[in-house]
């Protein structure tokens, strides 16, 4: 018996549904078996990725930043606050999850660094290993404050994708131990073309309007500004 890893990409399309992206079983979590995965999903048609969710997983975010180049990392939260609470004093842990959160849910960039800087003022000697974990991990936790505030809850965590996973192990429990790969990829897979059928024939999950408007400005304020050539004046 061998124990293999279920690889499973989730998208929000153009048009603001969420997509089954694909499935590939791996030998385990590694880099290679990553990057083999995500190959095979850019074989299969994937381009113009604007935004990556996923937690901290070092072959998965190495791979990400080899394959979709220019797409921004967001760290799931959710796994940013576990990690940040699990390194502080239990009897801790609820004052300074209001104080992270406070953090991650800022307006912008510029008020999250300045809530950051009080927290990491205010609890260094009280907490000094989370406080290391929130400064080192800041940035990536908030990427999505980069993005128009109507998106970011859905956009912060693995939260939608860790409930798909709860749904596989759920129906795999019947089974415990599949004979070989084929069923494995017959029980997930049917599961996946279950929840993407019901994800593509419901609401959106985002809408796009401003989202689409918010990346054409942006692109526009990023292009150089063409500079006019100097006049140049006949004299006699």
């Amino acid at each position: 018996m061998r124990s293999r890893a279920v690889l499973i990409a989730t998208g929000v399309n153009e048009e603001g549904y969420r997509e089954i992206l694909g499935l590939q079983i791996g030998n385990s979590e590694s880099e290679s078996s990553w990057s083999e995965f995500f190959e095979w999903l850019k074989h299969r048609g994937l381009r113009g990725v604007d935004l990556i969710i996923s937690d901290q997983h070092g072959g998965l975010v190495q791979t990400i930043e080899k394959h979709f180049q220019g797409a921004t990392w967001q760290r799931c939260q959710t796994h940013v606050i576990r990690n940040i609470l699990d390194a502080a004093p239990k009897y801790r842990q609820d004052a300074l999850l209001e104080e992270v959160r406070g953090i991650l849910h800022a307006p912008n960039k510029q008020t999250a660094r300045l809530l950051l800087e009080q927290v990491l003022a205010k609890w260094e000697e009280k907490a000094p290993k989370a406080m290391q974990i929130l400064e080192e991990g800041f940035e990536d936790a908030t990427a999505v404050l980069d993005d128009p505030d109507r998106y970011r809850r859905r956009l912060r965590t693995t939260n939608g994708v860790e409930r798909l996973n709860e749904e596989i192990r759920r129906r795999e429990r019947v089974i415990r131990i599949f004979p070989n790969r084929e069923s494995v990829y017959r029980l997930v897979g049917a599961v996946l073309i279950e929840i993407d059928e019901k994800w593509m024939s419901g609401r959106k999950y985002l809408d796009m309007s401003e989202y689409w408007q918010w990346r054409k400005t942006k692109e526009q304020e990023a292009r150089p500004v063409n500079q006019e050539a100097p006049a140049i004046k006949r004299v006699g």
